[in-house]
C-alpha cells in the first residue's frame, strides 16, 4: 500500500512520525511540502481524506498566521486555502497518507492508527517511549 508523508525535516514531530513509519517497515514517499507544496486540488483532497476543515489544518507557530489575521472568523475555507497556497508553512504537519486514508499526525504516535502492522513501541527523539494502543 502506498504511503506518503508531507514532511518538514526541521520539525521533531515530523521526524518522529517518519521514523515510526520506517520502523514499522514502511518506505514512504517523503514530500518536503515546503520545497514541493501540494497543489490546491491535492490540499483539498487531503482535507477531505482527513475530514477536517482548512482552519483545523492551519499552523500558527512560526508562521505569518497572526500577520495575515487568519484567526478572523469571517474568513471562509477558500480564503484559508488561498493563504496556505501562498504560504505553505501555514500547513500543519506531518500529514500521512496510507492508501485512501490520511491523518494530521500530531502527536506523532497517531500515525500508528493508520498502519496495519505498526511497531509495538518507539522511543522519540526526546526519549519519550510510545506504545501501540492496547500494549502495556
Amino acid at each position: 500500500m502506498k504511503v506518503q508523508i508531507y514532511h518538514n525535516p526541521n520539525c521533531g514531530t515530523s521526524r518522529n512520525t517518519l521514523a515510526m513509519l520506517e520502523a514499522s517497515g514502511k518506505t514512504p514517499e517523503v514530500i518536503e511540502y515546503l520545497v514541493t507544496p501540494p497543489s490546491r486540488e491535492r490540499l483539498e483532497a487531503l482535507l477531505a481524506m482527513m475530514q477536517i476543515t482548512p482552519r483545523a489544518l492551519l499552523r500558527r507557530k512560526g508562521t505569518p498566521y497572526d500577520e495575515l489575521d487568519l484567526d478572523n472568523a469571517a474568513l471562509n475555507d477558500e480564503q484559508l486555502i488561498d493563504a496556505m497556497m501562498a504560504h505553505p508553512i501555514l500547513i500543519n504537519r506531518p500529514i500521512v497518507v496510507v492508501g485512501d486514508k490520511a491523518s494530521l499526525c500530531r502527536p506523532s504516535e497517531s500515525v500508528l492508527a493508520l498502519l496495519g502492522q505498526p511497531i509495538e513501541s518507539f522511543t522519540k527523539e526526546d526519549g519519550e517511549v510510545v506504545r501501540r494502543e492496547g500494549d502495556a
